[in-house]
């Protein structure tokens, strides 16, 4: 019961960390990936709308 009350505060800001961790990850792979080819606009148009398509979507069923 003691680690609950520890870990209770902490959870929200560690999985925070995790999502920005792993976002930061994959958009420093896809980004450059993407560019390549000389699509940059569009690549990252896609990039963006699929991000807030995710966003919209977790929020809406949440």
């Amino acid at each position: 019961m003691h680690l609950y009350l520890f870990f209770h505060p902490i959870l929200p800001w560690a999985l925070a960390f995790a999502a920005g961790a792993m976002i930061f990850i994959v958009s420093d792979e896809m980004i450059p990936e993407s560019h390549r080819k000389g699509f940059e606009r569009e690549a990252t148009f896609g990039i963006i709308v699929g991000f807030l398509t995710m966003m919209s979507l977790d929020s809406l069923f949440s």
